[in-house]
């Protein structure tokens, strides 16, 4: 599933800008595709240009049918008649999506035998300090057996002692859910932690869900101003 919204706060419309002569959508729907690691893939909106813009490429697209405030809530609705059990949440602003990092997620249900995992999302080692203190880079910190403690847009951990080696890690929007895991955010209120962050993450957290994070090396672009925008075309040529 990758939800897709055409007034995002940041850059409005971005899913409809052109990425080598496609959109940015349209790539990363297609990207999604080539994978071959679904069943199925579908974009999910409440846009009638974003939905116009995969059906009229030939793509699977669904109409959310009420207004949703995240991309968990446009995609719990979706998927809440379907006979299925593990949904990938893939963010319309990724259109280098790549095969090994959603292989690795989709590995990790496979071996949880005891289900003890509820969902599980994607993060890239950063060392860069801008990219760090950078409130549109979220950060997650974890444990020893890399579950999830937090997130934050701010530098977590805070380095009081500058001495102290410590690795930082971006968190990627993608996610894998049980598809009760979904279910339950979608009936859940939101929580002081998700509306001060406005992460959508910290609700599971928040509610005791537990969130695998699995590492990978691809960084990519995700797109969420204009100047990634200009570094995604950059990286595209």
């Amino acid at each position: 599933m990758i939800p897709a919204r055409y007034a995002a706060s940041r850059f409005p419309g971005k899913l409809m800008q052109d990425l080598g002569g496609k959109t940015v959508i349209q790539r990363t729907y297609e990207a999604t595709v080539a994978t071959k690691l679904f069943d199925d893939v579908f974009v999910v909106t409440d846009s009638a240009i974003i939905y116009n813009e995969i059906a009229n490429n030939g793509g699977k697209v669904i109409m959310s049918k009420k207004e949703h405030d995240c991309g968990s809530d446009r995609i719990a609705e979706a998927v809440e008649s379907m006979d299925i059990d593990i949904v990938i949440n893939v963010q319309g602003d990724e259109p280098f999506t790549d095969k090994e990092s959603l292989a690795k997620l989709i590995e990790v249900f496979k071996n949880d035998d005891n289900k003890t995992i509820d969902l599980a999302s994607l993060m890239v080692h950063i060392t860069d300090e801008d990219e760090i203190n950078n409130p549109n880079t979220v950060k997650v910190v974890i444990d020893q057996s890399n579950f999830a403690l937090y997130f934050s847009r701010s530098p977590i951990p805070f380095p009081r002692d500058k001495n102290t080696r410590i690795k930082y890690y971006k968190h990627k929007g993608v996610y894998a859910f049980r598809k009760e895991a979904i279910l339950d955010f979608y009936k859940l209120p939101m929580q002081s932690l998700e509306a001060t962050e406005k992460l959508e993450q910290l609700r599971y957290l928040e509610y005791g869900k537990r969130i695998k994070m699995v590492e990978t090396n691809v960084q990519g672009v995700e797109i969420d101003t204009p100047e990634d925008l200009e570094r995604a075309k950059k990286l595209w040529k």
